[in-house]
């Protein structure tokens, strides 16, 4: 906006006709905005932009489409392309994180691979998917067990602990049955796993039993046979993980099961279910298994 300039010229002596002459600027538009220097759009950015800003601090793990969707909600009626370029001009952008490779070596299956890569479910406790992750503090590692239903991508089950061992993934999936309702509801749902030791174990598959639940195991060397619980991890790495350094597990615990139950679980709207959070589709489409928590 170059009107200001006009209006200063204006007092330095320069006429009005003349600035605007030179600038190609219509005399008429100039004294249209002096009668109202901020235009109506102009006061609806400001608004959204401080409500970007709230939003963002908030949750600095949101882009301006998350947060174009917690402008809609709180009554902002601004597209989502709009509210982009106001992200733009804030400088107001999801935290970003580093890219992390891990290799694991595949031991042999001890299941079938009941899943094919086909990610879907179409009600909740027919398809869950469980990995490991770990990261450090500094205390030492803490590794992270979960167990997400691929209905509508909710995290059902996680446990974390400073040794990777076969209990943590038994702790996850005790969890994840007690939270969706006991061995009566969940039996006969596939749980799908890398080849790692600890879904290997006796201890593991003695849970699976008892719980009348099937395990499944990817293919040797078929990274993206576990793709839908690696996009969770990736959304941890950059919203949690790599947000800051963390001195004790327990402070990186904490974080952990605030962004899961709050920011993903609750706020986390996904284009898969129509822009919808896990929580939020699980009650529209009248699938609810029991969660205490």
């Amino acid at each position: 906006m170059t009107y200001p300039l006009v209006r200063d010229l204006a007092v330095d002596g320069i006429p009005v006709t003349v600035t605007c002459r030179v600038l190609k600027f219509s005399t008429q538009a100039f004294y249209a905005w002096c009668a109202d220097p901020v235009s109506e759009r102009d006061l609806v950015d400001a608004y959204a932009m401080n409500a970007a800003f709230e939003v963002h601090r908030d949750d600095p793990g949101f882009g301006y489409r998350f947060i174009a969707d917690e402008l809609a909600a709180a009554g902002h009626e601004i597209s989502e392309r709009r509210v982009w370029k106001i992200c733009s001009q804030a400088q107001i952008v999801s935290a970003h994180a580093r890219t992390r490779g891990r290799w694991k070596k595949p031991g042999p299956p001890v299941h079938d691979d009941h899943v094919r890569r086909d990610f879907s479910a179409e009600e909740p406790n027919r398809l869950w998917l469980t990995d490991i992750t770990e990261h450090p503090t500094g205390e030492g590692k803490l590794y992270l067990c979960a167990i997400k239903d691929l209905y509508a991508g909710r995290i059902v089950g996680y446990s974390m602990a400073g040794r990777m061992q076969a209990s943590l993934a038994v702790n996850a999936l005790e969890q994840a049955v007690a939270r969706r309702g006991g061995t009566d509801v969940v039996a006969g749902c596939i749980v799908h796993s890398d080849r790692g030791s600890q879904f290997r174990s006796a201890l593991f598959q003695d849970a699976l039993t008892a719980h009348g639940l099937i395990g499944s195991m990817g293919q040797v060397g078929a990274a993206g046979d576990n793709a839908a619980m690696e996009s969770f991890f990736a959304l941890l790495q950059k919203n949690v993980l790599d947000r800051r350094d963390w001195d004790t597990r327990d402070e990186l615990r904490a974080g952990i099961i605030t962004w899961i139950e709050r920011s993903y679980h609750r706020r986390r709207r996904q284009v898969r279910l129509g822009r919808l959070t896990p929580v939020e589709y699980e009650l529209i489409m009248d699938h609810t298994p029991a969660d205490p928590a």
